[in-house]
């Protein structure tokens, strides 16, 4: 059963530009970690990816997740989450990467998209969190 983020946790996912780095476990059993945009929708952690790549594969074989945001303006507030992906879906992934997009670049349409990519939506759900705040 998913956790509850205190408000200091959902501030760090969700206002200023900060960087989650997302771990995903490789076949062989090691780590892979990705830089990557964040949202919060009251419940599940927010990321987007698009199908093929490493953490999308990862993620499609095992669910679960750990995801470290630091504070963009201030490197000592920040945030550990141990979690599980519980729905990847390309319902509403394209707008969501342009709202990312428009959070992150101030662009209201993402412009790195590449001929044929399908986004995928990843809602994860927060299941233990350590923080520095």
């Amino acid at each position: 059963m998913g956790i509850t983020l205190n408000e200091a946790a959902v501030q760090l996912l969700t206002e200023d530009k900060n960087i989650a780095h997302i771990a995903t476990i490789m076949p062989d059993g090691s780590p892979q970690v990705t830089p990557v945009w964040i949202d919060y929708d009251g419940t599940h952690i927010l990321v987007n990816t698009a199908t093929g790549r490493v953490k999308w594969r990862n993620l499609q074989r095992n669910p679960n997740v750990a995801l470290s945001v630091v504070g963009s303006q201030n490197a000592y507030k920040a945030i550990s989450i141990r979690g599980r992906v519980v729905e990847m879906t390309e319902d509403g992934a394209n707008d969501h990467i342009d709202k990312l997009s428009l959070k992150y670049l101030g662009k209201p349409k993402y412009e790195g998209h590449r001929p044929g990519e399908r986004r995928v939506l990843v809602r994860i759900e927060p299941l233990k969190l350590a923080s520095r705040i």
